[in-house]
């Protein structure tokens, strides 16, 4: 007995000797441990390989990888390179490397899968994807979704996936693209019984004070080889995470098929509205069970909602009119190229609604799924953009999406709605962007194509397109083509003869029954901080006057006509691109690519919030220019102003938009007469230079308000450094922003300061970027992968300069170390859990 015993001991002691063995063949493999749950949906992030360069046998699964950099996606290889004036992208694409790469990625699972799919949120672009050696497929769009089942090629042990990503064809983006798969990527592994990706489709098709309706359209997949009949069970979730209606249905399943019209209603009472200022959301928790089990189950984000879109009022939400304050956006951070942390977004979009921004554009393709997840928690009301090109190219894109458009565009289109369908925030879809087939009789029939297109997949939302093209010479756009919309879309209402000053009024008298929205015009953009008096210092010529007076001009037509649903001004935030040499971005944002807002932020400010505020501009650093008149605005919401400079008053400005006037009967008012100075949106006051400090008084109704100050500064002295949070998740994915402002001696900012900044960071964290916001830095500042034992080095710009912390996956304690030459160091702990 002790033999067999002993025996048992010796064998078990070999099997485990053996694993290990086994295991150890796996280093670099991700190890994947398949449960008994109903649904997995795990991050496939870690452990990748990447070589740029075309690699032949890279889809092999016996190729060597050894040689290849280890990485953890996301992941844009062009940021890691140089900017060059000769690059293949040009100027459109920020001047930076394109090219062909190849990921690959070993990883083992602890059993063979029932039924199990690989999901990409995005790879820019012509992606191909081999499992096991076995061709998978091609996408050819680097901004939607999409997924391959690849259940007949995975096994149980070592798995290898490959990777190859072409964005070598040339130019293909009018703005920065990055390159590689820049987004998450997700392993889903499921009962063959299932809700495949994207199967719930949620609206509220009726809401009333007391009770609202919530819909749900389920697509449901049998991968047996059996018929099933099983439940569909549904519950709604309040935010707080308590179940709030529940729903039961008996459905069959044909073996082998996938069925999208199972039906549900339930119903919730005292429904809590998804609004711009209280963006609350629900949750639809859709399972199928089989003989009382649960064998899958999803979670769905929705919110309760009504949209209306007139021709009279423009946007109603919830029955209440709302203009839309918008923005466009652009998918890059900057130095983080495309590959963003979604603690950035928040960081930035939260910076937008501080603004008063309550929209945004996503110019010109689709975003992240993370990003729109930040859009409904937020209460921004988006507009979902499609593509910049249909079939007709543009000067700029030689080699765009138009080559493929024929192709492709029913699948991308299905992928990108399906996707975001359920998201409140999003209201308006957009089939384009300034598509050269508006021009001519061809495009009619593809606009009519894509409406319908989008009609059918989600009948709730219409569709706009952003038109540049009407009333333009020598080609307008077709009328038919524009009326095939829901919505026209503007694109610079003011860019052609009298329309300069009257907009959409045209338009509207000649097509009443128009629906209208601003979707692309001009901001009032500016460069941060970059306050120019002109090269003569015997005269003063200031530039920071440009560009404002056409924004005010817009902004109030927008306002005052309710017609027009709303503007998205271009652009919220400064992207790479769209660059002139030795430039590497546009500075058409009112928020510079580090995320510091510009002078322009102040005047959508002072007309989009309640919140009193000033803001003064230009600095108050003009050494040299002693005497001289200088132009001192000011920007506030405000009716008055008084300022003051160096104690002395220069006098009050008074303001009111929109004017009002009598009430009840002459000369009666039901408010006081303000008795404006200005018809402007702005306040100025031309002010002799002298140092010292300018003071801004604000006042509401006589009654003081706010108080601005700015003041001459003196030579920078040292750094101050602030993170926006101290401790951050070991996740490997979170953020910290480390914000190093240049100060004088007294601790004030220093306005034109550009010393270089030095970053080393220790522990269980890493120095992913340093952004200064200068467009004409060509210092990438993309730190990701370096080496952490030299300081990363990059010029601040206007006093400022942002680094970007990331967590790593282990817990402890990380050492951040700014420095400039000349002034004493300042460190920072941070806490990663």
């Amino acid at each position: 007995m002790k033999n067999v015993f002993n025996l048992k001991k010796l064998i078990y002691r070999i099997i485990f000797l053996c694993s290990l063995s086994i295991f150890s063949n796996y280093a670099q493999s991700e190890n994947i441990r398949i449960t008994e749950e109903y649904r997995q949906r795990l991050s496939f992030n870690e452990d990748w390989k990447f070589r740029l360069g075309d690699t032949e046998g890279a889809e092999k699964n016996n190729f060597s990888d050894d040689s290849w950099r280890s990485i953890r996606l996301p992941h844009d290889w062009s940021i890691e390179g140089e900017f060059d004036e000769k690059a293949s992208a040009g100027g459109p694409g920020g001047y930076l490397p394109t090219g062909i790469a190849w990921y690959r990625k070993h990883f083992v699972l602890s059993q063979t899968p029932q039924y199990i799919w690989i999901e990409f949120g995005g790879v820019y672009m012509n992606s191909e994807v081999w499992i096991n050696e076995h061709y998978v497929g091609k996408n050819v769009y680097g901004y939607t979704g999409f997924y391959y089942d690849i259940t007949p090629y995975i096994k149980s042990g070592e798995n290898v996936i490959a990777v190859k990503v072409d964005n070598s064809i040339q130019r293909n983006s009018r703005w920065y693209s990055g390159s590689g798969i820049y987004r998450n990527v997700w392993l889903n592994i499921a009962h063959p019984v299932h809700i495949p990706q994207w199967g719930t489709y949620v609206t509220t098709p009726v809401i009333k004070d007391t009770m609202a309706v919530v819909a749900l359209r389920a697509t449901l997949e049998n991968a047996s080889q059996t018929t099933v009949n099983a439940v569909l069970s549904s519950q709604v979730l309040d935010a707080d995470g308590k179940v709030v209606a529940t729903k039961e249905s008996e459905v069959s399943i044909l073996a082998g098929k996938q069925h999208d019209d199972y039906r549900q209603e339930l119903m919730v009472g005292n429904p809590k509205l998804w609004s711009v200022e209280t963006p609350v959301l629900y949750t639809l928790r859709t399972a199928i069970k089989l003989d009382g089990k649960t064998i899958d189950q999803i979670d769905t984000r929705f919110g309760i909602r009504s949209l209306k879109f007139s021709a009279e009022k423009g946007f109603l939400l919830n029955g209440e009119r709302v203009k839309i304050n918008g923005v466009n956006l652009h998918q890059d951070a900057g130095c983080l190229g495309t590959a963003v942390p979604i603690q950035v977004w928040e960081r930035r979009l939260k910076l937008l609604k501080e603004m008063g921004a309550n929209g945004i554009r996503t110019a010109h393709n689709p975003m992240a799924d993370e990003f729109m997840d930040l859009c409904d928690e937020l209460g921004f009301l988006v507009m979902d953009e499609f593509v910049d090109e249909w079939m007709v190219s543009k000067e700029q894109t030689t080699a765009g999406y138009s080559l493929y458009f024929k192709d492709n565009w029913q699948k991308d289109v299905k992928n990108f709605i399906h996707r975001d369908r359920n998201h409140p925030s999003v209201i308006i879809w957009s089939a384009g962007n300034e598509v050269r087939d508006q021009m001519y009789t061809e495009g009619i029939d593809i606009v009519r194509g894509l409406v319908n297109l989008f009609h059918a997949e989600d009948p709730t939302r219409p569709v706009t397109q952003g038109d540049d093209q009407i009333t333009a010479e020598p080609l307008p756009a077709y009328n038919e083509f524009l009326e095939t919309l829901d919505i026209v879309g503007y694109n610079y209402a003011g860019r052609w003869r009298e329309r300069a000053e009257l907009y959409y009024t045209p338009d509207k008298i000649l097509h009443p029954q128009w629906k209208m929205i601003g979707t692309e015009n001009g901001s009032a953009r500016g460069e941060r901080g970059a306050y120019s008096l002109g090269n003569d210092k015997n005269v003063v010529r200031p530039t920071y006057l440009t560009g404002m007076l056409n924004a005010e001009a817009l902004w109030k037509y927008t306002a005052t006509h309710d017609f027009v649903m709303g503007d998205f001004m271009w652009t919220g935030i400064d992207y790479l691109g769209e660059a002139r040499w030795p430039g590497r971005g546009s500075g058409s944002g009112v928020i510079d690519m580090a995320g510091f807002p510009k002078s322009s932020y102040y005047f959508y400010q002072s007309q989009w919030t309640d919140k009193p505020m000033i803001h003064i501009f230009p600095h108050w650093n003009w050494e040299g220019r002693e005497g001289q008149v200088i132009p001192v605005l000011v920007y506030s919401n405000c009716d008055a102003v008084e300022l003051f400079v160096n104690g002395k008053s220069f006098g009050e400005q008074r303001l009111e938009f929109p004017s009002y006037g009598m009430a009840g009967k002459y000369p009666l008012r039901d408010r006081p007469d303000i008795q404006e100075t200005t018809d402007d949106l702005h306040l100025m006051w031309t002010v002799p230079y002298q140092s010292g400090e300018i003071k801004a008084v604000g006042k509401i109704q006589g009654k003081i308000v706010h108080t601005e100050i700015i003041q001459t500064v003196g030579k920078p002295a040292g750094l101050r450094v602030t993170s926006d949070k101290n401790t951050i998740r070991a996740n490997g994915d979170d953020i910290t922003h480390i914000k190093v402002e240049i100060v004088d001696s007294k601790g004030n900012m220093v306005p034109n300061a550009n010393n270089e900044i030095r970053f080393i960071v220790k522990g269980e964290g890493q120095l992913i970027g340093m952004e200064s916001g200068d467009n004409r830095s060509l210092n990438t500042g993309h730190f990701r992968y370096r080496d952490s034992s030299q300081p990363a080095v990059k010029e601040a710009y206007g006093g400022l300069i942002l680094g970007y912390v990331q967590a790593g996956l282990k817990a402890g304690n990380i050492t951040v170390e700014v420095s400039s030459p000349g002034f004493k160091s300042v460190s920072l702990n941070i806490t990663s859990r």
